[in-house]
Formats: structure tokens, C-alpha cells, sequence
């Protein structure tokens, strides 16, 4: 399946920060949940049973949550529907227990509390802003003259929502800040290959569970010492920037590349079979030599190597293609040569 990107992620950044963000969002949406199962059996005598069935709704909904997520190509679109729902049978027990006067509406707060351990900031002061139309609607929906009589419950659980969604979105731009910092390569903007690495485990489970190939495109450029011995380090740092620059306009929103050595790239393909990754491949090749990254005649080689299923394995993929890169070379250069069967590639 293509990598389309979201609005919800639209970078690999967010998308890698989604996906890993599971086992913290996991910890504190248990919490929570046990904190309102406990909650709600406490005012099963003042509101009735009925607020365990919304209970057992929600945990119904959650319970299932993590499995959806691992089989999903999107999690990011999984886990923004699991946070929407818990967040409309929040609204439901709300609206029966009183409206404005529920004393569960700050309840409605949690989804988009939990929403910032995994998205972006502007994904949760969406998120905030949908509650506070939600707050607003079942307050005067249940009781308009109420709420115009005496709205301070309103205007605390607001003001409250207000302030977390500020707490949490500062501390999310910072935790991004930070995982730029660990996961980009600084001279071109490119992932790098620690981040590299979860991706690849990831990939490996997906193509396992759905059979699906998986190609990989290894490329260095052509005689790049000489670059730098010619023209000077700073001459060939300005080719490597137009290089990614060539290398992320040419590549689709999946199609991952990675700077993983000095003049060596990377590029992951999950979904995609070896015929058209030697496309890609030769999509990139003739992008890179149209357009004289640093004003220099420069080119660049590539082996590709794909496999399908149970068989794949990331480690072996990149040792195929690395020895098809060295066929390139040895041919002659500004080429792209195709891998025989991973699984026979020797470190």
C-alpha cells in the first residue's frame, strides 16, 4: 500500500512519533480509564447502572485499540477514530448526567490529553477546539436556561481545557524539537539511520502480516572524493543538500530515503515490488544527473534488491543491494543494477 501522507501526519517525523508513542499512551490511557471505571462504579447509586454500559463501551473500544493499530498501513487515522469515540461516549454519559451540571463534563478533557502523547500540536488544539464545541452543545442542549443562569461549570471545565492543551502542546514541540534533532541528518534534512532502524523492524511485521513486498534502493555517488579534493569540503556539502533536495522532490510521500553514510543514500520502499523500484531507482538516477547538484557533473549508482513476505529481512535486503551497488560501479558507473535473491547475499 502507498504511504499517503495526513493531515494528522504529515511527515515520516510525525508518523514515526505516532507509531512509537503506543506504549506511552497505552500506560496513561489505563490510568485514566481505570480512574473513571473506578469513578463511575462510585456513582452507580446516585446515577444508575447505566453508566457501566458506556463504561464497557469505552473499554471495549480501547481494549481493542492496540491490535488495530499493528494492523493498520495508517495507525495515525486508528488511533485519531479511537480517540474520537471515547470522546463521543464521554459526551453521551455527560448528556444524561446532567449537561453543564454533569460532573464528569471535565471527563470530556481526557481523549485530548491523551491526543498529545502522540500528534502534533495543531492536531490537538483541533482536538481541544471539537471538545469545546462539544461542551458547549450539551450544555445547552440538556438545559439552555441553566447554563445562561449560572454557566461558571462551563466556563471552569473550559478554562481547564484551555490550559492543558497549552501545557501539552508546549511539551510536544519540545519532544519534536528533540526527536529532529535524533533522527535527522543535519547537513540535508534527510532521516538518518537510527531512524532508520525502527522503520525497518516495522516494515518487516507489516510485510510478514499482509505478504506484501518490500524493495530497497541503495545509491552513492560517483567518485565524490574527487569533489571534495577539487573543489573543497564546502563545495561538496552544497552537492550533497542538492542531492537530498533531487532525492525528496523525485520520491512519492512512502518511498523513504535516508542519508546513512557520507555519499550513501537509502531508499525504503515497503509495498512495492522489484520492478518498480528499479524505476524509482532510475527515477532518481536521472534526477540527480539533470540536475548538477553544486553545479558539477555529478551521477550516482544504485543496486536495488526486493523481497516478498515471510522471506523478508531488511539486514539481507541492504547486503543484496549493497553488493549490486558495487556491480554498478564495477559496470562503469551512473547505473542501476538489480540484486540477485536476498536471501543468498552474504555479509
Amino acid at each position: 500500500m502507498d504511504r499517503i501522507s495526513t493531515w494528522l501526519c504529515p511527515t515520516e517525523q510525525h508518523r514515526v512519533r505516532a507509531r512509537e508513542a503506543g506504549p506511552r499512551v497505552r500506560t496513561a490511557r489505563t490510568i485514566a480509564a481505570l480512574a473513571c471505571g473506578i469513578a463511575l462504579v462510585a456513582i452507580v447509586p446516585f446515577e444508575g447502572w447505566w453508566v457501566l454500559v458506556l463504561f464497557a463501551t469505552a473499554a471495549l473500544t480501547l481494549g481493542t485499540l492496540e491490535a488495530r493499530l499493528r494492523r493498520s498501513e495508517r495507525p495515525e487515522l486508528i488511533a485519531a477514530q479511537g480517540m474520537l469515540v471515547i470522546l463521543a461516549v464521554l459526551a453521551v454519559g455527560v448528556a444524561f448526567s446532567g449537561g453543564e451540571e454533569s460532573p464528569a463534563l471535565p471527563w470530556l478533557i481526557l481523549p485530548v490529553a491523551t491526543a498529545a502523547a502522540r500528534f502534533r500540536p495543531q492536531v490537538v488544539l483541533v482536538g481541544a477546539l471539537i471538545t469545546a464545541a462539544i461542551m458547549f452543545g450539551i450544555s445547552v442542549g440538556v438545559d439552555a436556561q441553566a447554563l445562561v443562569d449560572d454557566p461558571t461549570r462551563l466556563i471552569s471545565a473550559l478554562t481547564l481545557l484551555i490550559g492543558i492543551t497549552a501545557i501539552t502542546s508546549a511539551l510536544t514541540e519540545g519532544e519534536l524539537e528533540h526527536r529532529d534533532r535524533a533522527v535527522l541528518d543535519p547537513l540535508t534534512g534527510l532521516l538518518n539511520r537510527s531512524s532508520l532502524e525502527s522503520r525497518a523492524v516495522e516494515i518487516e511485521q507489516q510485510a510478514r502480516l499482509t505478504g506484501g513486498p518490500v524493495s530497497l534502493v541503495l545509491l552513492d555517488l560517483d567518485r565524490f572524493k574527487r569533489v571534495n579534493d577539487t573543489h573543497g569540503h564546502e563545495r561538496g556539502d552544497a552537492v550533497l543538500r542538492d542531492v537530498a533536495y533531487e532525492m525528496r522532490t523525485s520520491l512519492r510521500s512512502f518511498e523513504l530515503v535516508y542519508r546513512i553514510g557520507g555519499e550513501e543514500f537509502l531508499v525504503l520502499l515497503p509495498g512495492v515490488a522489484l520492478p518498480e523500484a528499479v524505476e524509482v531507482a532510475e527515477r532518481v538516477r536521472q534526477a540527480v544527473t539533470d540536475a548538477r547538484p553544486g553545479d558539477l557533473d555529478v551521477t550516482i549508482s544504485a543496486g536495488v534488491a526486493a523481497g516478498t513476505g515471510e522471506a523478508i529481512r531488511c539486514d539481507q535486503l541492504f547486503r543484496a543491494a549493497d553488493h549490486a551497488l558495487l556491480e554498478a560501479k564495477r559496470a562503469g558507473r551512473n547505473r542501476v543494477e538489480v540484486a540477485g535473491d536476498p536471501m543468498l547475499a552474504t555479509a
